[in-house]
This record gives structure tokens, C-alpha cells and sequence, in this order.
């Protein structure tokens, strides 16, 4: 006999792995959990595995040239920002993500917009230590009849213009990668960037983290945008500069922003905390007692269907197909 195929979880903030056990015992696997932090903790606790599991630690190249009998890593999530898909695919490494059910991040990023627009967490804030004034909020402009500019139209971005829709705004939307009929399909109006950046009143951000992403609003982008517009990102921190965005909320020229993800763990020193413009949220908007189910469940499938000898659904290097061949 064989030995079972070994699984390690190699970080997760998750309360219990009962889902990914039930999976994985489908095909007999030994399960093992960890919370590495960096590339030496993976290397270590995970050299031997068959399939990882994986959250937020590093998958770099020098993690996968020893980790020396991976056929696949699932990623409890979309992005895969923090894993070496170059260096998997030369190696013949399945790397699969996860594709749940984006309503919740959808949903999330109106309430940001309606947060931004309506000041509620300043009017909550002000009301629960007595004051009862609503000319101290002023002014608040009218949502309807707004210019909202979506960076990325992908599931994410066709789902927040469905719920805007009722909103009664006038959505222009950026992506070069969609084809022209699926603007049409979805009645919003294609637009480039420029002219978001300069037409928006609002900015919502839903583009994965690349090369090409990486500070697509630095100082030159925010100065173009227009002078009191609001900007939201709930995709990935590294898109927006936030050293320029600072300065951008600070002398007004950008109202205000709500983030659902930084560049680095928010700690006590940044900047952004300074701020009276800003609302922070731990990147939650993919969660709910639904989505977290969903992940897990599908990562683990992910995994399983790799360790039987099958190609996972979700591929993302799709290229190491090639490579097998």
C-alpha cells in the first residue's frame, strides 16, 4: 500500500477545519495545520506535503523549490497574489483559487459608498456621545444623479452596478480586458480611465493586484481625479499609494475614502488613522457565515481533485498544463 497523501493547511484564521477534513477524507488524506508567517515556516512544516492549503503566507520560489512533493496549492480565496505562479507552473504545480459567491463583497462595497456619502459612522459616532445636530454634518450631497466610475468589471464590478443601478446613478465603468458587448449587456457606459479618473464623483476599485495594477492611483491619477470625489477599494492593498492618498484627503481634494484593504497590516502608527476622512474595514467584505463555508469547502475540493489525478476547475496557471504535456 501507498501512504496516504499528506495536506497541510499552511495559515488560516478559521475557528475549525471540519469541512476540509470531511473533504479530504474522501480520498483518504492525512490532514495537518499550521500558522506560517514566513517562507522558512512553510519550508519547515511543509516540505513534505502533497497539497497545500493556503491563506496568507508567502509561496515564493525558494518555498517551492523545497517543498519537494507538491502537486498542487489551493488558495482560500481569489487573489493569489502571495504565491509564485511563475515558479509553480516551471515546477509542474497546480495552483487553484477559489471562485465563491461574490455577493457579499458586492454588497459590502455599497454600504462603503453609502457610509462615505451619508457620513454615517461620524453621525453614529457623534450621536452616541450625546450631540443631536444634523447641520454639524453638513453638507451631504445627494447620491442620485451621481457619476460612479467602476475600475474593473469583472463578477465583482457587474454585481455592484446591478445594485447601484437602483441608486440612480450614472455608472461609467473601466476595463480593457471586457468585451464591448458585455457594457452593453450590463447598460453602463465604457469609459477610459482618464476619463474616469476625471468624470467620477465616485471611484470604486475591483482589479487583482499585477504588475500592471500595482499604484494604479499614485499622486498623478488622484490629482486628476475630481476635486471633493470619493474613492473605495475592496479589492487589494498595493493598488491604490496610500502615501499619496494621505495627502490627497488631507488638503481635500479627495472627500474621502473607505478601504477594505491596505498595503500592510494596519498597525497603530499609520497614517491613514489620522484621518477623519477614512473608514477602515479588516478586509471583511468577502465574509459571511455563508462565503467562509463556500471557501473552505471549495479549496479543499480543489486540492482533492489534484491528489486524484484530476485537474482542478479553478486553474489558475493554466500554463502548466502545457508544461505537462
Amino acid at each position: 500500500m501507498g501512504r496516504k497523501p499528506k495536506v497541510a493547511i499552511t495559515d488560516a484564521e478559521y475557528e475549525s477545519h471540519e469541512i476540509e477534513e470531511r473533504v479530504l477524507s474522501r480520498i483518504n488524506a492525512e490532514l495537518v495545520k499550521f500558522q506560517c508567517g514566513t517562507e522558512d515556516e512553510v519550508i519547515r512544516h511543509c516540505g513534505d506535503a502533497d497539497g497545500l492549503l493556503n491563506q496568507y503566507a508567502p509561496i515564493t520560489r525558494k518555498v517551492m523549490e523545497n517543498l519537494k512533493n507538491v502537486k498542487v496549492i489551493a488558495r482560500y480565496g481569489v487573489g493569489v497574489d502571495n504565491l509564485d505562479t511563475k515558479a509553480a507552473t516551471e515546477k509542474g504545480i497546480f495552483i487553484a483559487n477559489v471562485i465563491y459567491d461574490i455577493t457579499d463583497v458586492a454588497d459590502h462595497t455599497v454600504g462603503l459608498i453609502l457610509s462615505l456619502i451619508r457620513k454615517i459612522p461620524w453621525i453614529h459616532g457623534a450621536t452616541r456621545i450625546g450631540e443631536w445636530d444634523w447641520r454639524k454634518f453638513q453638507p451631504i450631497p445627494r447620491l442620485k444623479g451621481k457619476t460612479v466610475g467602476i475600475i474593473g468589471f469583472g463578477r465583482i464590478g457587474r454585481k455592484v452596478a446591478q445594485r447601484l443601478k437602483a441608486f440612480e446613478v450614472e455608472l461609467i465603468v473601466y476595463d480593457p480586458y471586457v468585451p464591448l458587448e458585455v457594457f452593453e449587456n450590463h447598460n453602463v457606459t465604457r469609459a477610459d480611465f482618464e476619463t474616469i479618473l476625471k468624470s467620477s464623483d465616485i471611484i470604486t476599485i475591483h482589479v487583482p493586484l499585477a504588475e500592471e495594477t500595482r499604484y494604479m492611483l499614485g499622486a498623478n491619477e488622484l490629482e486628476k481625479m475630481k476635486r471633493g470625489a470619493f474613492l473605495v477599494n475592496v479589492s487589494r492593498g498595493g493598488i491604490i499609494d496610500e502615501k499619496a492618498l494621505c495627502s490627497a484627503l488631507r488638503d481635500g481634494h479627495i472627500a474621502g475614502a473607505a478601504l477594505d484593504v491596505l498595503e500592510e497590516r494596519l498597525t497603530r502608527g499609520n497614517p491613514l488613522l489620522e484621518l477623519s476622512n477614512v473608514i477602515i474595514t479588516p478586509h471583511i467584505a468577502w465574509y459571511s457565515t455563508s462565503s467562509i463555508a463556500e471557501i473552505q469547502e471549495k479549496a479543499a475540493e480543489e486540492v482533492s481533485r489534484a491528489l486524484s489525478g484530476q485537474i482542478p476547475i479553478n486553474l489558475v496557471n493554466k500554463e502548466v498544463l502545457r508544461k505537462m504535456r
